[in-house]
């Protein structure tokens, strides 16, 4: 250790009240940016993850879902809600020109009763045509789903069994999906006869309000990939054109709405991080100035015996260093804490998909804030330790006479 850091490590100890005034304004600072920054990226994250769980150009629904449920809610939160339409839909849109593959999904929500586990949304796949839920499906189970087994997302919680039970209907939960920061994660995923047969349940039970068909004849939304070299807005026209009694929307129209959402929850962090930030500097410099003014007589003794201007600057500045680091520190460790805590109320809250940056971009984000809260300090104090040694001291020594 230098004579310049040691010294300035003393002036730190001997002065406690002036280090922890000037120690909190750094941890609200670093706090500020880099929670405020990771927030905005977990959002952004959990958004790009999202639209690659979707995996659809065009997502075909009944018309009337349009109107009686958030279609986006169910489709891409996993808000627990279904609706059906006739099976035949499929093959129309199928035959619209323009369309490579399509896939069906059917939907059950579960109930909080005796008879399910939880209230979750249940999503039923046909596995020889999907396209969307497998591929998520193979990054963590790579058999085969039978009948009766199910796929669990990331917050759905069961025992050592791993037996969970639809309508007194058991399943078994062959491997859970990987977090997907939104509530997708609340979500359960199984083969289309299994769900048809939960249907069934639920229908004998009166626990489902459509009760007058049979779970083979229908289906609840069909997924479309278009084609490379056709346009995805109009095959969704030609699709709401020729097929009866639906609505097509094209994919990015869906993320769009969530995406619009996070946007402005994005900009409006963005600007409570700058008012912030703008805050904390200009209270910082009025801090460091009327500690420069208290401490004139100091500089001047200092000066006297012999420290030059700059090696007085190095002291100031080196004091600020080490505040603002360990304030940086706290303030880092601190958001830190705060986002990987309640990451999962914060997602239900703000309702948009919330997923955590992977940890390199994390470190990567919190040198920054550590070296821009470590500049910062150094700056003002800086300017401030410049304009104090520049004046007179023998000016300064008769003042306190």
């Amino acid at each position: 250790m230098d004579f310049i850091t040691g010294f300035s490590l003393q002036n730190i100890k001997r002065r406690p009240g002036r280090t922890i005034a000037v120690l909190l304004f750094s941890v609200l600072f670093a706090a500020a940016i880099f929670g405020g920054t990771l927030l905005i990226g977990s959002m952004q994250q959990g958004l790009r993850v999202l639209n690659s769980r979707l995996g659809a150009d065009i997502v075909v629904v009944p018309v009337t879902a349009k109107t009686k449920f958030n279609v986006n809610s169910v489709l891409l939160q996993g808000t627990p809600g279904y609706f059906y339409m006739e099976r035949k839909v499929l093959d129309d849109v199928a035959g619209i020109e323009g369309v490579e593959k399509v896939s069906s999904q059917l939907f059950l929500a579960s109930m909080t009763a005796d008879c399910c586990s939880a209230s979750l949304q249940i999503v039923g796949f046909d596995p020889r045509s999907d396209f969307a839920i497998q591929p998520w499906i193979r990054e963590t189970y790579g058999g085969l789903l039978g009948d009766g087994d199910i796929v669990a997302g990331s917050n759905v919680r069961f025992t050592d069994t791993r037996m969970l039970k639809f309508y007194d209907v058991n399943c078994k939960v062959a491997a859970q999906l990987a977090k997907t920061g939104s509530a997708l994660d609340n979500a359960i995923y199984a083969n289309e006869d299994t769900v048809k047969r939960l249907i069934a349940a639920s229908q004998k039970k009166g626990m489902n309000q459509y009760n007058s068909f049979d779970p083979a004849d229908v289906t609840s939304t069909v997924l479309v990939k278009v084609k490379d070299g056709y346009d995805i807005e109009k095959v969704t026209g030609e699709i709401n054109l020729h097929v009866r009694k639906v609505k097509a929307v094209a994919a990015k129209n869906l993320i769009s709405d969530v995406a619009a959402g996070l946007s402005g929850l994005s900009d409006m962090i963005g600007i409570c991080i700058g008012v912030i930030w703008i805050l904390c500097v200009l209270i910082m410099m009025i801090v460091f100035t009327m500690l420069m003014n208290e401490r004139k007589r100091e500089f001047a003794v200092l000066r006297v015996l012999g420290t030059s201007r700059s090696m007085l600057s190095r002291m100031v500045v080196s004091e600020a260093v080490l505040i603002n680091l360990a304030g940086g520190i706290v303030g880092i460790a601190l958001a830190s804490m705060f986002v990987m805590l309640f990451n999962t109320a914060i997602g239900n809250l703000l309702k948009v998909p919330f997923l955590m940056p992977p940890v390199s971009t994390i470190l990567l984000l919190a040198g920054a804030t550590l070296l821009i809260s470590v500049l910062a300090g150094g700056i003002i104090s800086a300017l401030s330790a410049k304009r104090i040694s520049n004046m007179d001291t023998s000016l300064i020594l008769r003042e306190g006479e």
